[in-house]
């Protein structure tokens, strides 16, 4: 069974976006993995399609109601739906690359897009909505946010990228920021390849890798590197 992803949006015409284009396009086109979308003011039940009310307590902005939400959740998502049901949200546990293979093992998601100032809390209980966030800053809705896990996501799964063991050495993959990467032409603007690379030691290569990872790690996520120290 594909990896199937249904996004609930107020902004439909957004999707597939980037998802549509190269390798992960490729995919859909394949049927490693499908999407389909849902227009959240279908789920209205009034003319003007209202999906949204002020705060409750006052404050700026607005709220998505809960019972629309409910509506589109229950209608895209029933009971037996075994997909886990996420919403972007900047207040969200951070995305790791942990939880990317995790999604990507399972059938797929059911994702809420955001907007205005948040969503009524009692359907993120009522439903059991996991919030992610993909970084320490605010968008102005979802769907971004949507594109960067679904990205994320489904270049795991099988035939998508191309050879498995590629993943292996990525960044976060083993807890460390990936090597930097060189090709042709042997020499660019007087900045040679590293000699160790064109060698043809593999042994010696292998551990100039490590040893480079290691150090772009420390250099650049000490809260990494951290986590990672006590098991070298």
């Amino acid at each position: 069974m594909s990896f199937r992803a249904s996004v609930i949006t107020l902004f439909p015409d957004l999707f597939p976006g980037p998802l549509g284009a190269s390798v992960i396009g490729r995919g859909m086109e394949s049927g490693a993995w499908s999407l389909d979308t849902h227009f959240l003011r279908d789920y209205a039940g009034d003319r003007h399609r209202t999906v949204d009310d002020t705060p409750s307590g006052g404050g700026a902005g607005m709220v998505l109601r809960a019972d629309i939400l409910a509506a589109a959740l229950d209608d895209v998502a029933p009971q037996a739906d075994p997909r886990p049901k996420i919403v972007m949200s900047p207040r969200g546990a951070p995305l790791t690359q942990a939880r990317v293979r995790d999604l990507a093992a399972g059938p797929g998601a059911v994702i809420v897009c955001g907007r205005f100032e948040g969503i009524d809390q009692r359907v993120i209980e009522a439903r059991d909505l996991e919030e992610i966030a993909i970084g320490d800053y605010v968008l102005a809705g979802g769907e971004v946010a949507a594109m960067v896990l679904l990205e994320a996501v489904v270049r795991l799964l099988p035939g998508v990228l191309g050879a498995a063991e590629s993943h292996a050495e990525e960044s976060f993959e083993n807890g460390l920021l990936e090597y930097p990467h060189y090709t042709r032409p042997q020499v660019f603007e007087g900045r040679a390849i590293p000699e160790i690379l064109t060698s043809g030691d593999h042994g010696r290569i292998e551990q100039w890798r490590r040893e480079q990872s290691e150090a772009l790690t420390r250099e650049r996520r000490p809260d990494l590197w951290a986590r990672f120290k006590p098991k070298a």
